[in-house]
């Protein structure tokens, strides 16, 4: 007899929320895939037999947020095969097992432990399962069920921003889109009327007004000028539960701006303005500044000004300031205060982008008139003309009036006018002009091949107000004259084979001249008279300012004559006609068969190949004054060695002995001093003279010392007769200076600076009674006094 067994899985709910076990035939949409059913195990022999296919669970539902002080209770896991005696424990696993759900594993009963959140959470998946508490072994297989928490209207709706902003243009049609605002609740749409969102203005009536099921703003209001109100502040409300009482709720704050539009034409603010401005102004001056207000901002409120009509409208012109938006008005020509004093414009105001939906408001203009009065100034000459252009021939003697310049004091005293040049552009002074009348006329002679044009600047000038001066250029061109000879466009030197045939071109001439006459050159070309009858050559004129020589025989020896100078005359056809020689070298030349030239020279035939007899002299000659000034120099170096150092610049026989040496100061116990003269016994034996080099030597002679009472001239004679007898003194006339004072002077020394050693005090005021020119000698010693007394 087969045993079968069943596992029970029961669920009470507790109160006051019930709960709810729905048995299902079939896997439920919605839900966790993997759905166990409750299966009959086997017997104890743990022999399988057959299974047996119970009812099937999958879900259940808890409210949220359970405010009770209990735990909130779920439900109860019972299983056939608890007999009550504790051998079985319960065990839950899954999403919040233990933690937000616990069991009781002795008699199976599930509880939930915290407030439940839908929002958060709307679905937990557990297993339960029965296991032998001893063995820990399982009884029955693992069951899923699945707990699904039910929704309260427990969340208000939210909007998507908090404050939303919005624009829409002025003047808009009602019904007009300006936003839409969008709130969502958290609670279950599927399930009643908590998530259910209905919206209602709460702030803005009656310019806008929103939608209840979409939440779009919409204009409510007819012409919204955005001239009497640009911002506005719409509040709107969502309420849940479809917007029934006792529904939670949510507001927005919506700012919305009326955008511009141009409604508006501009307007002046007066109907005339009035300026004033010197006859002076140079144009594009700014004159004044006129504005026209516009409503409207941005491009709408740009504006255009024009002058439409009045006395000016080819003297002023308005342009527009686009920082500012005013008109401003400009000079546009040069104005007169003798001519017109007063003028009057019509100036306009215009929106240059108009659109046509706002036409009706009337024309997007205004106007203005605008008086302008025009003020008197002194103004400098003014010249007939902007340049002058004057023309004066080449040959025209010095002060020849070439024209005049005209210039008037445009103010109505007219004061008198004079008349300068600007040296600083005839810095030659070849022009010069009459202060009085303006005539100008030459100071020097022109030369046109030198400069063809000259640019000077003449410069009137008010005598009653030097200050007022103006400058008008003056061009003067200087007109060609015939006072140029033609002449040869270069050098020319050719040759002529001797082979040469008669009437053989050997050269083509051309000619230049510095002139230059309005019909052209045209130069003949010709053999000068004396050259005529007994040239070699003949001139051929090609009538095209050129000119060909021409042999007029047969053969040329060049040993018989080897260079022709041929005189040739060149003449131009202008008046009065000039000309001028020019000589051409020819040279008779060796040539080939081609008649290409090989050789010129009549020695080439004798020394073909080497050097001419000329050149081998000149290159002899050089070698010989090399080798004379070889010898002259070695010579001169040998002499130098026996000369003495002394050299005479004058005479040969008259010397003076220099040394040039500048002693060594007091510590040079060496220098030369009086004792030595004094006493030729201290000097030493071995030191010779330094004038001349010695070729013997000779020992020094001593001389006996010198009294300390011989007067100077004792001494001199004495010295004079030692060198006369010495042998080694110079075979000739020489002076000797031995610097020796003597014993002293019955007036004592006259050096200033022994005086300074004396006891007493000198009196230099003496030296003030000598004059201007003692001054300041006087006051440098008068001085040294005042300061001992001091």
């Amino acid at each position: 007899m087969r045993t079968y067994r069943y596992f029970l899985l029961l669920f009470w709910v507790g109160q006051p929320y019930p709960t709810f076990s729905a048995p299902l035939s079939k896997r439920t949409s919605g839900f966790p895939a993997k759905k166990r059913a409750l299966e009959l195990s086997g017997n104890s022999k743990n022999e399988l037999n057959r299974s047996k296919r119970s009812w099937m669970w999958n879900q259940f539902f808890l409210l949220e947020e359970y405010t009770g002080s209990d735990y909130q209770y779920v439900g109860k896991l019972h299983s056939d095969q608890d007999r009550g005696d504790g051998s079985l424990k319960y065990i839950l696993s899954g999403d919040g097992a233990g933690d937000l759900f616990i069991i009781n594993e002795n008699t199976g009963d599930i509880q939930a432990t915290k407030r439940l959140d839908r929002e958060k959470k709307p679905v937990y998946i557990l297993r339960a399962q029965a296991v032998n508490r001893r063995t820990g072994k399982p009884i029955e297989p693992e069951s899923e069920f699945v707990i699904k928490i039910h929704d309260i209207n427990d969340n208000e709706p939210i909007f998507t921003e908090e404050v939303y902003t919005a624009t829409v243009p002025e003047m808009s049609d009602v019904g007009t889109f300006v936003v839409q605002v969008t709130a969502t609740d958290a609670d279950d749409p599927t399930y009643g009327n908590s998530a259910k969102v209905v919206y209602s203005i709460l702030q803005g009536q009656p310019y806008f007004s929103v939608e209840s099921e979409t939440g779009i703003i919409k204009t409510a209001l007819h012409n919204m000028d955005r001239e009497n109100r640009e911002q506005y502040q719409v509040v709107i409300q969502a309420k849940d539960m479809g917007g029934q009482m006792g529904g939670l709720s949510g507001t927005t704050t919506v700012n919305i701006t009326l955008t511009d539009v141009n409604d508006n034409p501009p307007r002046f603010p007066q109907s005339t303005y009035q300026f004033k401005t010197a006859e002076s102004s140079p144009p594009g001056t700014p004159i004044g500044r006129i504005k026209a207000s516009d409503a409207d901002v941005g491009e709408n409120a740009k504006i255009v000004y024009s002058i439409t009509d009045g006395e000016g409208l080819d003297m002023f012109d308005v342009i527009t300031d686009q920082e500012t938006q005013e008109g401003i008005i400009t000079v546009k020509k040069l104005l007169d205060f003798e001519k017109k004093k007063v003028y009057t414009l019509k100036v306009e105001a215009s929106n240059p982008r108009v659109e046509a939906q706002f036409q009706y408001l009337g024309p997007f203009k205004d106007s203005a008139m605008v008086r302008i009065v025009v003020e008197d100034v002194d103004e400098p000459p003014v010249f007939s003309k902007v340049a002058y252009i004057l023309q004066i021939r080449e040959d025209a003697q010095i002060n020849t009036t070439i024209g005049s310049v005209t210039a008037q004091d445009p103010d109505a005293p007219r004061n008198p006018i004079k008349y300068s040049v600007d040296r600083h552009t005839d810095m030659d002074r070849i022009f010069n002009i009459d202060s009085g009348n303006g005539s100008i006329f030459t100071s020097k002679l022109l030369d046109r091949e030198t400069l063809l044009w000259h640019n000077i600047t003449v410069i009137a000038t008010e005598i009653n107000n030097p200050k007022q001066s103006s400058r008008v250029p003056l061009y003067i061109k200087v007109l060609d004259v015939n006072d140029n000879a033609p002449e040869f466009a270069e050098f020319y030197e050719t040759f002529v084979c001797e082979k040469a045939k008669a009437d053989q071109l050997i050269q083509t001439l051309r000619a230049v001249d510095k002139d230059d006459p309005y019909s052209g050159h045209q130069f003949s070309f010709s053999l000068s008279p004396e050259a005529t009858s007994s040239s070699n050559f003949t001139i051929h004129d090609n009538r095209d300012n050129t000119a060909g020589i021409l042999t007029r025989k047969n053969g040329y020896n060049r040993h018989e004559m080897s260079t022709y100078l041929l005189p040739v005359v060149i003449s131009d056809n202008d008046y009065p006609v000039q000309s001028s020689t020019g000589t051409v070298t020819v040279r008779v030349c060796a040539c080939d068969h081609h008649g290409n030239m090989q050789s010129c020279h009549a020695e080439a035939l004798i020394h073909p190949t080497g050097l001419s007899t000329g050149a081998l002299v000149a290159i002899l000659l050089c070698i010989v004054i090399l080798l004379v000034t070889v010898v002259l120099f070695a010579a001169l170096r040998r002499q130098r060695k026996k000369e003495p150092l002394i050299i005479s610049k004058e005479d040969i026989r008259d010397n003076i002995v220099s040394y040039n040496d500048e002693g060594g100061g007091e510590e040079d116990t060496q220098a030369f001093d009086i004792g030595t003269l004094r006493n030729p016994e201290a000097i030493e034996d071995n030191k010779l003279r330094r004038d001349i080099v010695p070729e013997a030597l000779f020992l020094p002679r001593r001389t006996p010392t010198a009294r300390d009472n011989t007067d100077v001239r004792d001494f001199i004679n004495q010295r004079l007769k030692e060198n006369d007898t010495d042998p080694t003194a110079p075979p000739y006339d020489s002076l000797a200076t031995y610097a020796y004072e003597g014993t002293g002077s019955v007036a004592d020394s006259l050096s200033s600076l022994e005086s300074v050693t004396t006891d007493g005090d000198q009196d230099y005021d003496y030296l003030s009674d000598w004059g201007p020119r003692f001054k300041k000698l006087a006051d440098m010693y008068g001085g040294v006094d005042s300061d001992k007394d001091s």
